[in-house]
């Protein structure tokens, strides 16, 4: 007899976790902890190191911090965001602290139970709306952004670094950028080093003055993210 897959389910909500469990139950998985929050998930997961762990993206605490801690502690367990959300950054956010797959609550309950299997054989359980907006996320970071900082020619920027200019341009600090994007201080640090170097200033006031004015040419390559 085959060995039931562990599950732990995290959700704030009681009747969702029990329709998820329902769903789950004698389909060769087995559910072995539940949380209402994202510190109880974390705490649930370390506990019973399961196979997978199903978190609602949107529960007390962050369904995203909840993934992130728990993909660093437990490598082997498969995150999973089980959510509402059809939000294109909540999936791309998903996707950058390790969630191995993204489910709408609205999927037929039969069809939980393959796709979660699907995860544990290596394939990708994502929802067919966002697929496409995914590939094309991907192809256009893969491309350098460059833009023509004020008295200097065109500056290309990683798209890591992008991420980091954008959020100083909104005022946060190291410690915030860190955990907004997941990535540790030293890291952050690294990048403004080479953001300041690159666009030849000395400070980051100078380097988002630097950039207040963005060229007018549509060409995707010349725009942040998300613009």
């Amino acid at each position: 007899m085959t060995t039931p897959s562990t599950v732990i389910i995290a959700d704030d909500q009681p009747r969702a976790r029990a329709q998820t469990r329902r769903a789950l139950d004698g389909q060769g998985f087995e559910v072995v902890g539940e949380a209402a929050d994202a510190s109880g998930a974390v705490g649930q997961a370390l506990r019973y190191r399961p196979d997978i762990a199903l978190l609602d993206i949107h529960m007390p605490g962050s369904g995203l911090r909840a993934a992130a801690e728990i993909t660093i502690a437990l490598p082997e367990t498969a995150v999973v965001m089980h959510t509402v959300s059809t939000s294109e950054e909540d999936l791309f956010e998903a996707l950058r602290v390790g969630a191995r797959g993204y489910l709408l609550r609205d999927t037929d309950p039969e069809r939980l139970p393959l796709a979660l299997k699907g995860v544990l054989a290596g394939e990708a359980a994502l929802p067919r709306q966002l697929v496409v907006r995914l590939m094309e996320e991907f192809r256009l970071r893969d491309r350098p952004r460059r833009l023509t900082a004020m008295g200097h020619a065109d500056v290309s920027l990683t798209p890591r670094e992008w991420d980091v200019l954008e959020l100083m341009r909104q005022g946060l600090d190291t410690a915030e950028i860190a955990a907004r994007l997941y990535i540790s201080k030293v890291t952050v640090r690294s990048h403004i080093a080479a953001i300041l170097h690159k666009l030849h200033v000395t400070n980051r006031d100078e380097a988002i003055r630097a950039v207040s004015a963005y060229p007018d040419r549509e060409d995707d390559t010349t725009r942040p993210p998300g613009r």
